[in-house]
């Protein structure tokens, strides 16, 4: 079981960028596969951007080129780096296992806005 607490999210302008933390707990988390997830309100969650235990990434396609998802096994923490955001990028970020394990953490709120 990974328990997750999520941080790093905000208001930022059309183009801006914010980079996501989740602080994992658990001694397993460095065999897990990681990836980010988000929600918006009325749409169904998402995964955006996944990590393998070796480093190979995948991204959505929405988001490919502009976020990069990377991890720190010795920290037991997963990042997000969105850069040139839009508004449609704007939801609650949450991070969990893929496939997702049945504990999610609170999230944090990302709103591009201007």
């Amino acid at each position: 079981q990974v328990q997750v607490v999520e941080s790093g999210g905000g208001l930022v302008q059309p183009g801006g960028s914010l980079r996501l933390s989740c602080a994992a707990s658990g001694s397993m988390f460095r065999i897990y596969v990681m990836a980010w997830y988000r929600q918006a309100p009325g749409k169904q969650r998402e995964l955006v951007a996944r990590i393998t235990t070796s480093g190979i990434t995948n991204y959505a396609d929405s988001v490919k080129g502009r976020f990069t998802i990377s991890r720190d096994n010795a920290k037991n923490t997963v990042y997000l780096q969105m850069n040139s955001l839009k508004a449609e990028d704007t939801a609650v970020y949450l991070c969990n296992r893929d496939p997702a394990g049945p504990s999610w953490g609170q999230g944090t709120q990302v709103t591009v806005s201007s």
